[in-house]
């Protein structure tokens, strides 16, 4: 199992908004790539909270092959997207896992 792993801290006055657009929006776009079978989507805890929340959103796909796919055909229409809605609002960043 792989897992596409987006770590993103973001600013208070933009959270409420940003967590309904990964949840209406973002998160099924990727979703309608047809690259990953499921998600998750967390809230880390005991992180320091001044300047916002971090959430984790993990994807999960089967094989390196798929995440590839997404990586040339999606990822790049999908982070502009991001970009152009919230701006410097929120800052990620992005791992690749195999679960073992």
């Amino acid at each position: 199992m792989i897992v596409y792993n987006i770590t993103c801290k973001v600013r208070w006055e933009i959270m409420e908004g940003w967590l309904t657009w990964q949840l209406e929006e973002q998160i099924p776009a990727t979703l309608k790539t047809g690259l990953f079978d499921n998600y998750q989507l967390y809230r880390l805890l005991e992180q320091d909270e001044e300047e916002g929340p971090t959430f984790v959103i993990q994807f999960f796909t089967s094989d390196v092959e798929r995440y590839q796919q997404f990586v040339i055909g999606f990822a790049p229409a999908l982070q502009k997207a991001g970009w152009e809605k919230w701006g410097d609002g929120f800052i990620a960043f992005r791992t690749l896992m195999e679960l073992l």
